[in-house]
């Protein structure tokens, strides 16, 4: 579990957000390439192609299309905890192999609050504070907040 104690405000952007969507389809959402590919980045970009191995040491690939340009995200799980917690970094890929130049770790958990609704919170651990600083930037609060939207209305769309 990421404790608020576990936090390094110079290190770890985080998003929580309650979303009005059972745990088990937002689990779908983000474990199953069908559904992450229609809300894992802020429309109108895209994901364009995904390979998730959800797996300690499986593949975490994801390719948006942003702008006409493609980017790449190659990575790995480092922790699974079905429907509860999920952890994946960019500094490695499959193989356990060293990744060039990594940015971050997400641990991403779910926690049941009961009728249908999701305690859903994202925590972006960087490995310097000019990475986090970047991804701040970057729009981090912005872009995960609407991607944390459209998570909630496609899990939504999925029904019970």
């Amino acid at each position: 579990m990421t404790s608020e104690s576990d936090l390094d405000p110079e290190l770890d952007l985080v998003l929580e957000r309650d979303l009005a969507a059972p745990r088990a389809l937002i689990w779908r959402c983000w474990t199953q390439a069908e559904h992450l590919k229609q809300w894992f980045v802020p429309k109108p970009h895209r994901v364009v192609d995904c390979l998730l191995e959800v797996r300690v040491g499986g593949a975490c690939n994801t390719t948006f299309e942003v702008e006409g340009n493609l980017m790449e995200n190659r990575g790995v799980y480092l922790e699974v905890v079905p429907e509860a917690r999920l952890v994946f970094t960019d500094a490695y890929t499959v193989g356990w192999k060293p990744a060039p130049e990594p940015f971050m770790t997400a641990i991403v958990t779910f926690d049941d609050l009961g009728g249908g609704r999701t305690r859903y919170k994202a925590v972006a651990r960087h490995r310097n504070a000019d990475a986090a600083r970047q991804h701040r930037e970057m729009g981090f609060h912005d872009g995960w907040g609407t991607v944390a939207q459209q998570l909630e209305a496609h899990a939504q769309g999925l029904g019970a």
